[in-house]
């Protein structure tokens, strides 16, 4: 590729691909496209939130309740009744739920 540029022209100059970087608040390695040569920040999306938390229309976030993976035969019936379904995440929490999640709901 670089024989194959005109006399004078820097490999650099023709990048046009993603250079990963870290992102400085959560650590997490981000791609960085080159565009009009500054180069941005584009946040992934946290896969391990993405399959364990939804939000709703109006942003609330939701998840699935615990306990009713295994050993739930000790459980009542009205206490297994009441684990169904989803329930919603507290407020202290949303904020850094939306951060991974980018405000996309999945």
């Amino acid at each position: 590729m670089i024989g194959l540029l005109p006399p004078g022209e820097n490999h650099r100059d023709w990048l046009d691909f993603a250079v990963p970087c870290r992102e400085a608040s959560t650590g997490r390695y981000v791609n960085t496209p080159k565009i009009n040569g500054f180069m941005g920040t584009k946040i992934k999306t946290h896969k391990g939130t993405k399959k364990r938390f939804r939000l709703t229309a109006k942003g609330k976030a939701m998840h699935r309740q615990s306990g009713t993976s295994h050993l739930a035969g000790g459980l009542t019936k009205k206490r297994r009744r009441n684990l169904r379904g989803t329930a919603a995440v507290d407020t202290c929490m949303e904020k850094t739920i939306h951060a991974a999640l980018n405000g996309n709901s999945y």
